[in-house]
């Protein structure tokens, strides 16, 4: 009979809910619970409770907000660094729970955990070369190579790219505090509804906002093109559930392309296949993955 495989812990830690699971990886979620995200203290506690109920684990993977420390090699290792969250700026996330449970704890960002999952179990199963973006609150991208997550100093950073500005939309500074008008500080959810009030979902389909959106989107997805030649390009988060939106950007992103690439928009330009599952899927391969070191 086959081994029985090691059980693990998983958690998303997202700036508004933590997505908590214990199972023996992704396919196999034996508990499943969401907690609002309150201050460390309360959220951490009610993290450890939950998984105190499961005996037995060998692992807990954590793909989290950021900005975070992911190098092991550094001083703050399993950090969240100076975020917006208030609260939450430089928090030991991953020691905290090492220590709690005395357990190796995989430590990522919630977007390149989710960049893992649709490279191993979603999307991108069949790319060499894979990135996943998410469009929401913020922008953020993962890059993963061969199955494994891409990193150097840091974690990449694809929403503070600088898309083209159209020549008639020049007007609109942006919202990103650092950059103003970089991807984020225009196509993110909160740049949408200061520029024009609302989500992008609430406006009218001929709404001006549509065109110049996946313009920016495809602008962005062309550079990534460019500068990594992957196989695929996963669109996922709360903006790209606009009707319409994904279609425009791969239109977009064929026209502006010039037929210059080996692999047409359509063919690297994908939507998710695991869902709002893929970071706690992700969470789950970063334990795994602990154990097979």
């Amino acid at each position: 009979m086959p081994a029985e495989r090691p059980l693990l812990g998983a958690i998303e830690a997202g700036g508004t809910k933590f997505v908590l699971g214990v199972g023996d990886g992704p396919d196999a979620i034996i508990e499943q619970m969401q907690i609002p995200t309150r201050d460390p203290e309360t959220t951490l506690a009610e993290t450890v409770a939950f998984f105190r109920k499961h005996a037995g684990l060998a692992a807990i993977g954590i793909g989290s907000f950021g900005p975070l420390e992911r190098n092991r090699d550094a001083a703050k290792w399993g950090h969240i660094l100076a975020t917006p969250k208030p609260g939450w700026s430089d928090c030991d996330l991953a020691g905290s729970i090492a220590r709690t449970f005395g357990l190796p704890v995989g430590f990522d960002t919630d977007v390149n955990a989710a960049a893992l999952a649709e490279a191993r179990r979603g999307a991108a199963r069949d790319a060499k070369v894979s990135v996943y973006v998410t469009i929401g609150t913020g922008i953020g991208g993962g890059v993963i190579a061969d199955g494994q997550i891409i990193g150097g100093t840091g974690h990449p950073e694809l929403g503070h790219m600088r898309p083209r500005r159209a020549a008639d939309d020049r007007d609109f500074g942006g919202t990103c505090p650092f950059h103003g008008d970089c991807l984020e500080g225009l196509a993110s959810g909160p740049a949408i509804i200061a520029r024009w009030g609302q989500s992008l979902s609430h406006l009218a389909p001929d709404h001006e906002a549509h065109a110049i959106i996946a313009g920016y989107l495809a602008e962005m997805c062309n550079s990534v093109r460019a500068t990594l030649a992957p196989d695929a390009i996963v669109l996922g988060g709360g903006v790209m559930g606009t009707p319409g939106l994904f279609e425009r950007i791969v239109a977009e992103a064929s026209a502006r392309d010039g037929g210059y690439f080996a692999l047409s928009a359509n063919q690297v330009i994908r939507r998710p296949a695991l869902g709002p599952i893929s970071g706690l899927a992700g969470a789950f391969l970063l334990a795994a993955d602990l154990l097979q070191d």
